[in-house]
């Protein structure tokens, strides 16, 4: 293969939810890779932060306030890019998250669900994802080609205990990632794609209590997950780039509509 399938120099990257754990360290991957990352965010601090961080180890980054569930918000951003770029080649929708009135824990029922929770948790997860695609997929008109990659999760796939409100939010991800793929290539042409990607378990700050006990060892849901993982650990967040990057350069030019599991082989064991 020609090293040219995998080039990202010069791709121009808006990424949503670049400053979480993860997204971080796929930013700073693919901008090492020679990518411009345009980052998406709400809080100016992290931004402006992992702008600086991307800049003093030699990448290109931009920041962009918006609020990913606000369509005005990330019209003020899409403008924001049409100035300063004129287009964009790839949108990474990585932004969503859980609250813990959207979960239910063993001591509580359906009754104990926090309807207002569950909104929020559904409109960071799914209108984060969705409006951001309606809004900036003018600026890969603009290139004449495009490629968005979304973040799902294997609890999309696998409806899990305790998180009902993240599990439904990831499950509309993965419809959407392919209803997105059937209408842009059927009406815009092959050179647009949409696909995801669903990390197993990693470590992050939101699930790190409900998996680690405060020394370091695990708690029985981490146990469990642990137990039905065959590579027998969490995932690392470096272990997502490698997907991440096929997925964003032209090695995957005939893949669209497929969501790319990235989970020690969690989804592929029967637990027997």
């Amino acid at each position: 293969m020609s090293h040219s399938l995998f080039s990202l120099e010069g791709k121009k990257i808006a990424f949503s939810g670049a400053t979480g754990v993860l997204g971080t360290t796929m930013s700073l991957y693919l901008a090492n890779e020679g990518a411009e990352i345009l980052i998406l965010g709400r809080t100016p601090d992290k931004v402006d932060a992992l702008v600086a961080q991307i800049s003093e180890a030699g990448g290109k980054a931009q920041g962009y306030i918006c609020d990913v569930t606000d369509e005005s918000s990330v019209l003020q951003a899409y403008s924001g890019i049409e100035s300063d770029h004129g287009y964009i080649d790839i949108l990474i929708n990585a932004a969503g998250g859980n609250m813990p009135g959207a979960v239910i824990t063993p001591d509580k029922t359906l009754q104990d669900l926090e309807l207002d929770a569950l909104r929020k948790v559904m409109d960071l997860n799914y209108l984060g994802t969705a409006i951001p695609s309606k809004i900036l997929f003018p600026l890969m008109l603009n290139k004449g080609r495009g490629n968005i990659i979304n973040i799902s999760s294997m609890a999309a796939s696998r409806p899990m205990t305790r998180v009902l409100g993240y599990a439904s939010a990831k499950a509309a991800i993965d419809n959407l990632t392919k209803f997105l793929a059937v209408e842009l290539c059927s009406k815009h042409g092959e050179t647009y794609r949409v696909n995801a990607i669903a990390p197993g378990f990693f470590l992050t700050e939101q699930n790190r209590a409900l998996l680690t006990e405060p020394d370091g060892s695990l708690t029985g849901r981490g146990n469990q997950i642990i137990r039905n993982t065959p590579m027998h650990r969490f995932g690392k967040p470096e272990d997502l780039n490698g997907a991440l990057h096929w997925l964003c350069a032209d090695a995957s030019a005939f893949v669209t509509g497929t969501i790319v599991a990235v989970d020690g082989g969690f989804g592929a064991y029967a637990g027997v």
